[in-house]
């Protein structure tokens, strides 16, 4: 099975140079789980609730005067829409992510998420569901 096949086409992104306040209103009125956030409409970063969380409000950070290319991960990976999801389940687990973007030609055109790749085949998921546990509870 193919990425094209199960991702979502539906992205939500944002400037790196908006801030964290615009981010959280993005997030409440698209009710998304992450945004993907870009530069001149390429993908530099990936932009959590976690990230939001962490890198702003527990450092005591004020939403305003933060920005998104400042708390964003920006070692993005990324998949391409003819990928088989079994090597994208395999750079989730090894990465330890759970939301991979999909790019053509550096623009994005999807998102592919484990939840996406656990209706499509729920067999796969069981199998990342158990290795993200493991990872978890060792640490």
């Amino acid at each position: 099975m193919l990425v094209k096949e199960v991702m979502s086409r539906n992205v939500i992104s944002i400037d790196q140079n908006k801030n964290i306040l615009d981010a959280c209103n993005l997030y409440k009125e698209k009710k998304v789980g992450c945004l993907l956030v870009t530069n001149n409409g390429k993908c530099v970063g990936i932009l959590t609730e976690r990230d939001i969380i962490e890198r702003t409000i527990c450092a005591k950070k004020d939403p305003v005067n933060t920005f998104v290319k400042d708390i964003m991960s920006s070692d993005v990976i990324t998949a391409h829409a003819l990928d088989r999801i079994e090597s994208v389940l395999e750079l989730m687990e090894f990465f330890k992510i759970k939301k991979i973007p999909v790019v053509a030609d550096e623009e994005i055109i999807g998102i592919i998420t484990v939840t996406d790749i656990s209706k499509a085949r729920p067999d796969l998921s069981e199998r990342f569901i158990e290795s993200w546990v493991k990872a978890r509870w060792k640490d």
